[in-house]
């Protein structure tokens, strides 16, 4: 059987991929930075993992997709970047929409959907769906659901909050890995959809979810 293939831009360490079945899916998973893919590719061996800036890589490949999955970067789009405590003002990092506008206007018949945070500002365009903390747009329909979540989400900043989020994520890589110049341990786990969330969406490009307004996922 022909695979599906998506590209999963701005990977991290895959949560939004991780309960995809891989005989089903070839997933092209594209990360800059490389400590970060390395947690990645201890956890999805037999994925392709690129090293690569994810729009230019979206430029050049994304005819070569049937699904495309984009989640930039948030920090800067966040109410912790405006309303944190001792936080100095910063630029929105745009990328979120060139990416979004880029899939909008060339890629309508591939199935893509662009995830970020809920922002302090009102959105520059419109999201399809919110689910929790986070904002989908997309150009298929799916249900609104919850996770059961943790509790203090964002103030899980030690190595301990760290390891518990990999256990509610199921990404159970080994040590720590810091994302970029922030020094807290969870960040790259906060920065992860999570995997029931994932696969509710992408099975939903196949109408496989019951359709029930806001139905748990556990």
């Amino acid at each position: 059987m022909k695979k599906t293939k998506l590209l999963n831009l701005y990977s991290g360490v895959g949560g939004n991929v991780k309960l995809l079945d891989r005989t089903k899916y070839e997933i092209t998973s594209i990360e800059l930075d490389t400590k970060i893919s390395a947690k990645y590719k201890e956890l999805f061996p037999d994925d392709i993992l690129i090293n690569a800036d994810a729009k230019e890589y979206l430029l050049n490949h994304f005819e070569e997709f049937d699904i495309i999955w984009a989640s930039p970067p948030c920090q800067s789009h966040s109410k912790m970047a405006k309303f944190g405590r001792n936080r100095k003002p910063i630029f929105t990092d745009m990328a979120l929409y060139e990416v979004i506008m880029f899939l909008k206007n060339y890629c309508n018949d591939k199935k893509w959907v662009v995830e970020n945070v809920v922002p302090y500002y009102k959105p520059l365009i419109e999201p399809t769906i919110k689910i929790e903390r986070h904002l989908f747009w997309s150009n298929f329909e799916f249900e609104e659901v919850t996770v059961p979540g943790i509790k203090n989400f964002i103030n899980k900043t030690t190595v301990s909050g760290s390891n518990e989020l990999k256990e509610w994520l199921g990404l159970n890589y080994t040590g720590n890995v810091y994302y970029r110049n922030n020094h807290c341990p969870a960040q790259v786990l906060r920065n992860c959809v999570h995997p029931l969330v994932g696969k509710h969406i992408i099975d939903s490009i196949e109408n496989k979810n019951t359709k029930k307004k806001n139905k748990t996922l556990i």
